[in-house]
């Protein structure tokens, strides 16, 4: 899928990651689109990403695993970051209506070479080393202005940190 996904596509999976975590709440089971032809059906990768109404982080899971389809990928881990990030408690139900969704669709991972390939705000990084490894999503460098010398080195300090 080398195409972005539509806006009405885009809407789709936010309503799905929203149902899913909603039903969460009353012991339901997560709801199933409708998606015949669609490129939901694809297996990719995907992060779901929660932020409250500040804008702080509140949830962030994600799986580099293109081995289902995408819709069933998002309504997975907007389920584990909702309830299942280590660094916080699960979500409340009366949170959800302050929660802010934002799901980060996966091209497939690529090799890299040379860091001059690396675009900031275009590519994530993942990084690894030994057993460890580290990830940074394309936004992340964004939000905090950095350019791709700053990208690199903060996504290895933040590998080596979590080593400890």
């Amino acid at each position: 899928m080398d195409e972005e996904l539509t806006i009405e596509e885009q809407k789709e999976l936010l309503q799905l990651a929203r149902e899913a975590i909603s039903a969460n709440f009353k012991s339901a089971q997560p709801p199933d689109l409708s998606i015949e032809g669609s490129r939901l059906k694809e297996s990719r990768g995907a992060f779901v990403t929660l932020h409250n109404k500040d804008g702080s982080l509140r949830g962030c899971i994600g799986s580099f695993m293109a081995d289902k389809p995408l819709y069933k990928t998002v309504r997975e881990m907007s389920l584990q970051a909702a309830f299942h990030d280590p660094r916080f408690l699960p979500l409340e139900e009366e949170e959800l209506k302050e929660i802010h969704i934002e799901i980060s669709v996966l091209s497939p991972l690529k090799e890299v070479k040379d860091v001059d390939e690396i675009e900031v705000g275009r590519h994530g990084l993942y990084i690894i080393k030994g057993m460890h490894c580290g990830t940074l999503l394309p936004q992340v460098a964004v939000e905090y202005c950095w350019d791709r010398n700053t990208f690199l080195v903060l996504t290895y300090f933040a590998q080596v940190f979590s080593e400890t």
